[in-house]
């Protein structure tokens, strides 16, 4: 049968190296769903698929061996999934009997978060959540994650955008016995960023990544997490064949309507800036051609930093690059 390769795509199915098969890729944003849409995924991939379920990377899951007539009926039984996870959650979709109305923005992932981890420092999945509905459905290419502490269990730094969430420890005196226990582990496992003076504790706030970790440690509840939500966002961060990086860090103590404006601002910014006459651009490769500069310039517009945020003033990415790999020269 003829296939219309880039509706096949946009509807959220996979060209497979099977001829005449495709796969459809289900979003769970922030990596959560109730259990009994798992019997959804059986009937699917039983009935229609293969009888395989794969769970990808960024916690959605492939159902392959699907027959490209087999697409609508498909979709109208994942139309609950949709309505769920997406309709429940403020995401406009106007028919999810149709399927995905877009695949470019890949699922926000997340971490288990503060529902079931005591480190982390907020409920990730809440925060997947209100991005997926401020930027989904939409054809370009951006990968997101959230994590709940600076352990970075979702590899938040191999994103274009990832958040980390983050916590301004609050210190009261008062219940202080200076036993140094939070000091002591802010040295071993984090960055040094508190001192004892005069029996009291005291924080480097430039040091500090408000991992929460001094507030687990401490025995008298002198150290306990601010009621502000707080997150860092690190960006530009891929795998991939051309110059694979680490995130680096953008925004510092910043709020979750920073995140979510700064994000939309970014799909500007691509929509201005892509190089059309190429089938498609990731965003890093954007930002490394109109320079760093004009990115922050044009992601922060309109934006209102909260007080005591910070914004990098420059950004080295570094990273490699294959072709000068120092095992070219060799022979």
């Amino acid at each position: 049968m003829s296939v219309n390769v880039k509706k096949v795509k946009k509807n959220a199915y996979r060209i497979t190296k099977v001829r005449g098969k495709t796969a459809l890729r289900v979003r769970i944003p922030g990596g959560h769903m109730e259990a009994k849409h798992f019997a959804i995924l059986q009937e699917i991939a039983e009935k229609f698929g293969d009888g395989g379920v794969h769970l990808t990377t960024r916690q959605g899951f492939e159902l392959s061996g699907i027959d490209y007539d087999k697409i609508p009926e498909v979709n109208k039984m994942v139309a609950p999934i949709i309505e769920d996870l997406e309709l429940n959650i403020g995401v406009e979709i106007a028919n999810p009997e149709n399927g995905y109305p877009a695949a470019g923005t890949r699922n926000v992932s997340a971490c288990i978060g503060n529902r079931v981890c005591q480190i982390a420092n907020d409920n990730t999945t809440r925060i997947a959540q209100n991005i997926e509905k401020a930027i989904f459905p939409n054809h370009y290419h951006f990968k997101i994650a959230v994590t709940g502490c600076p352990n970075d269990c979702i590899k938040a730094h191999m994103q274009d955008f990832g958040i980390i969430c983050t916590t301004e420890p609050q210190y009261d005196e008062s219940r202080c016995i200076s036993c140094e226990a939070c000091v002591k582990n802010c040295r071993i496992r984090v960055t040094e960023a508190l001192t004892m003076e005069n029996r009291k504790v005291k924080r480097d706030h430039r040091r500090c990544l408000g991992c929460g970790e001094c507030v687990l440690k401490c025995p008298t509840l002198a150290m306990t997490r601010s009621t502000e939500k707080r997150y860092r966002m690190v960006i530009m961060g891929r795998t991939g064949k051309k110059n694979p990086r680490l995130a680096r860090t953008f925004l510092r103590w910043v709020d979750e309507d920073t995140i979510i404006k700064v994000i939309k601002n970014a799909y500007e910014y691509v929509d201005r800036y892509i190089d059309r006459s190429l089938p498609k651009e990731h965003v890093g490769y954007i930002v490394d051609r109109t320079g760093y500069e004009v990115f922050k310039k044009e992601v922060l517009e309109g934006v209102n930093l909260p007080e005591g945020a910070d914004v990098a003033e420059y950004i080295d990415f570094g990273g490699y690059k294959y072709e000068r790999d120092a095992f070219l020269d060799k022979q």
